[in-house]
């Protein structure tokens, strides 16, 4: 899974091969004026939802609503991750974009936002929208305006293997990065390979030093810092530290600097077949671990990224995001109706029972059967602050650039203080 962003939108729903899955491809909805001479009003969705079990049951929502209501017919587009993206980067040159679109918010949504093609969904979506779980909102929020409609949400953590930990005399996960060094030194005691990670892809690596800048800085800091262009302040280069020391435990399993994420010998299916006691992951982890690997049943855990002792950010500030929906600007009524239809939670009840998407509309908990699913969302439920996937939030390059140093860190040729500089330097460059 070389794309973390394909992934992130919940492996849970997308774990077959990806492939090039479009319908109706034909024109884009913002040439249409959103009606016919019969009175129908066709709305055009692109989405990217090509693999199964979603790929199927997001084409029935479409009957669905079709059939709710008559006079409305919807055209859909489907298109896998990277496809998706480069049609839409031609698309906002053009400055036509589809009546309904597919949205993961932050730092893309808002160029398409300044560009003046995004539809302001504030009012028109206030009655139902408020409702929604809070955190999954925020990605899609610029200048304190809704230009998006999330339809699932989620949140990197460790996922761990309870007989390990067991087994290593560790009788509850860590709460502090201090207590979580502990665990990792009490597991190489016993010869246990603490952490699998996929050191090829460079992505997963990622996330442990976003994690220790929010608990070291603080939820809002990672924001602050890129739009102050300087991320050399203290605490990200503290961070930068704090993830030096875990690697100076060599934690990671044999051979993980070429290892990749799902693959038979990667990083899932270490954890998976019992090898590694842990890794930072979202909440598609099961589901890849049971892929590449056996799975862990019973003995598989999860718990939130630890503290940082003396640090300003908490336990309960999440890393993660996840998928949502936003309007071209001038969609029609039905488009907007589409949205309310989708985000009900009639369709999330059908959303989290057949694709396993974890839950925007609090109601629709219910339906989640998994432990671990259920420890995820009321982490997600708690949530007192958000920070977006880096390579979401900000502009491309930058995030590229925060991927390439943590990587260049982990494997030792570059310092803390160089990790924070050279993410700098390209976001003064990118912006």
């Amino acid at each position: 899974m070389g794309d973390p962003a394909l992934s992130r939108r919940g492996f849970l729903a997308a774990s077959a091969a990806t492939g090039l899955g479009m319908t109706a491809l034909s024109g884009c909805g913002g040439d249409s004026d959103g009606g016919s001479s019969d009175g129908t009003t066709t709305i055009e969705w692109w989405n990217i939802s090509t693999t199964e079990p979603a790929h199927t049951v997001w084409a029935a929502l479409a009957k669905k609503f079709e059939a709710q209501n008559p006079k409305v017919k919807v055209k859909i587009v489907q298109m896998e991750n990277d496809a998706y993206k480069s049609k839409m980067t031609a698309l906002i040159a053009s400055g036509k974009l589809p009546d309904i679109f597919h949205t993961w918010g932050g730092g893309v949504l808002k160029q398409q936002v300044d560009a003046g093609l995004v539809e302001d969904l504030t009012d028109k979506t206030k009655p139902w929208a408020d409702d929604l779980l809070k955190v999954s909102k925020e990605a899609y929020l610029i200048d304190d305006k809704v230009y998006g409609i999330p339809f699932d949400i989620g949140m990197i953590g460790f996922w761990y293997n309870k007989a390990l930990f067991k087994q290593a005399g560790i009788t509850e996960p860590p709460t502090t990065w201090g207590a979580f060094l502990e665990a990792v030194s009490k597991l190489k005691s016993k010869n246990i390979t603490p952490i699998a990670l996929a050191g090829k892809e460079k992505w997963p690596g990622m996330y442990y030093w976003a994690y220790l800048a929010m608990r070291t800085a603080g939820a809002s800091a990672l924001q602050k810092a890129y739009d102050d262009k300087d991320f050399t302040g203290p605490e990200f280069v503290q961070a930068g530290a704090h993830l030096k020391d875990l690697v100076a435990l060599q934690p990671f399993q044999k051979g993980f600097l070429n290892a990749a994420y799902s693959t038979p010998t990667g990083q899932a299916a270490s954890v998976g077949n019992g090898k590694a006691a842990m890794e930072l992951m979202g909440q598609w982890a099961p589901q890849v671990e049971a892929d590449a690997g056996k799975g862990l049943g019973k003995d598989l855990g999860f718990f939130p990224f630890p503290a940082v002792d003396g640090g300003k950010g908490a336990i309960t500030e999440v890393f993660g995001g996840g998928g949502g929906h936003a309007l071209r600007r001038g969609a029609p009524q039905a488009a907007v109706d589409f949205l309310k239809f989708f985000a009900s939670e009639a369709t999330d009840l059908e959303l989290v029972k057949k694709t396993g998407t974890l839950p925007v509309v609090p109601g629709a908990e219910s339906a989640i059967t998994d432990a671990n699913l259920k420890a995820v969302q009321a982490q997600l439920n708690g949530a007192t602050g958000f920070q977006l996937y880096l390579d979401q939030a900000y502009a491309p390059a930058v995030g590229q650039e925060v991927n390439d140093s943590v990587a260049a860190l982990i494997a030792g040729s570059k310092s803390p203080e160089q990790v924070a500089q050279s993410i700098t330097k390209v976001t003064k460059e990118e912006q």
